[in-house]
């Protein structure tokens, strides 16, 4: 159960909510808080005093005065009006943290808003009924506008839901299904519900949670193409990292480093003389790129942490009785955060690319067979394994162009900057979404050629990462289907079994 509090709520309910369905609960503090910030907005009304989004229209209307019986008309043609977007549909997942965060936003008591508002966004979310929300129509300012008005035209009965087979429904007869009843919006209500960076932020935390567990599985990777390419272990000693104390780097050199031990691979070369002095970048600066990226992580988690506990509504009523206009709408913290983790994140992506490429090739891959087939000509082994893999890295450095430097203005001029901070946090799930088959690529080649180095053991990571792909990727041999196997580690990488596996092995990966 993720109770929503006037302070709001942590990344951690946002993902039991998007991805767990988990049920939500308004704390009666929050009740309290939006109770009477809607007594200003109701005293505003009656005093008939001029402001924004209560008594005018918005953005380059926001002069024009509106008469008080076509306020409430007003709040809905907001909505009907700014659900503009087009495109494929959102995934389930980013709209359900879209709600919980909008929620949250209303239940800060800085909105004007009903309790009964709130009520129906809770009500939403426990009845699983998703609003289907078109991938384009934001530019970041003055928040998600369009994707959250897609979201709020289900409250009204209107506009689309996604049905369980992912087709597009009406609206009015999923909540008939469910009980719920349409919301009748009153003063200020369409424009607290879709002012704000909810689908930027929610998009960042999940992001961010899928990058914490990838960036571990990029150690747990690149310490695999390592032993198989007969690597040294000591540029992951601690006091080499000590020295340059960036703490993502520490972290990543430890990973690989433990990663690396207990192998009779690594053991059969420690002390040859004729063994390679220094590995390539891509093998002995594996902690410098990952570990970067790590840290800029650690930026992008604390800028998600900021805009959760942020008030992001336009108007905001202060609780001594003014209702004031703020640009805390404007998604470039987020925007910016997401461009910056998305460039770290193809980076290591495009060294992993790099270890497939020197594992596969005979000139530098220490004693393993062209392409990591046992019968190299017939055989062409991983070779276009590889290909796919240098695709994805160009793409990849496509999506690290940062959108938030492509501003365009619009409504008039009014809205004369904007963040495109929806973009930017959209490509950055493709981006991780990318990395996870590189790694996936490097999976497959790190333990072909581990298992070419037989009858020597690998480390304990090494024999548990054989393990998880044996039953795609089989013994080395004849050419093989190739894409299913692939699909199958693109499954180890992005879950929790293989890190579990070695983990229970080694302890805790950091």
């Amino acid at each position: 159960m993720v109770t929503v509090l006037p302070s709001g709520v942590g990344p951690a309910d946002v993902l039991a909510v998007a991805r767990a369905d988990a049920p939500v609960r308004l704390d009666p503090a929050a009740v309290e808080a939006m109770t009477a910030s809607r007594s200003i907005v109701d005293a505003i009304e009656r005093d008939g005093r001029p402001v924004y989004g209560v008594s005018t229209g918005f953005g380059a209307l926001a002069n024009t005065s509106i008469a008080p019986e076509r306020r409430a008309e007003l709040q809905h043609a907001l909505i009907r009006s700014h659900a503009a977007g087009v495109g494929a549909p959102m995934p389930r997942e980013v709209v359900r943290a879209m709600l919980l965060l909008r929620l949250r936003s209303l239940a800060m008591g800085r909105s004007g808003v009903r309790p009964l508002l709130a009520r129906s966004l809770v009500e939403l979310l426990n009845s699983g009924i998703t609003p289907w929300v078109p991938e384009h129509g934001s530019l970041g300012a003055s928040g998600d506008l369009a994707p959250l008005a897609h979201c709020a035209l289900t409250l009204l009965g209107e506009g689309w839901v996604l049905g369980p087979d992912g087709s597009r429904r009406d609206a009015a007869p999923a909540l008939a299904a469910a009980g719920l009843r349409p919301v009748e919006l009153a003063a200020k209500e369409g424009l607290a519900l879709i002012n704000g960076t909810d689908g930027m932020l929610g998009m960042l935390l999940l992001a961010i949670a899928d990058a914490r567990h990838l960036l571990v599985m990029a150690d747990v990777t690149a310490a695999l193409s390592i032993e198989a390419m007969l690597g040294s272990e000591r540029p992951f000693l601690a006091e080499l990292h000590a020295i340059r104390p960036h703490p993502g780097q520490a972290a990543s050199a430890a990973n690989i480093s433990r990663l690396l031990r207990d192998s009779a691979i690594m053991d059969s070369h420690r002390d040859d003389l004729a063994h390679a002095v220094q590995d390539a970048y891509s093998m002995r600066c594996a902690p410098q790129v990952a570990g970067a990226a790590r840290d800029t992580l650690a930026f992008a988690g604390t800028v998600a942490d900021r805009e959760l506990r942020s008030v992001v509504d336009n108007p905001v009523v202060l609780p001594d009785g003014r209702v004031e206009s703020t640009g805390n709408f404007h998604g470039a913290p987020l925007g910016f955060a997401a461009d910056y983790l998305a460039i770290a994140l193809a980076e290591v992506g495009a060294i992993a690319e790099r270890r497939v490429d020197r594992l596969l090739d005979v000139a530098r891959n220490r004693d393993l067979p062209a392409f990591l087939t046992p019968d190299p000509g017939v055989n062409s082994g991983l070779m276009i394994a590889q290909y796919t893999a240098a695709g994805i890295v160009a793409e990849n450095r496509r999506l690290a162009a940062p959108a938030s430097v492509d501003s365009l203005p619009t409504s008039g001029m009014q809205e004369d900057h904007v963040s495109m901070g929806w973009a930017a946090t959209k490509k950055l799930r493709t981006v991780l979404d990318n990395l996870t088959s590189l790694l996936a690529v490097e999976l497959l080649a790190a333990v072909r050629g581990l298992q070419l180095r037989a009858p020597l053991r690998p480390s304990p990571a090494g024999r548990a990462a054989c393990a998880a792909v044996a039953d795609r990727i089989g013994a080395p041999g004849p050419d093989i289907f190739l894409a299913p196997a692939m699909e199958a580690a693109r499954t180890v990488v992005a879950g929790t079994g293989l890190r579990s596996a070695i983990e229970d092995d080694i302890g805790p990966l950091g």
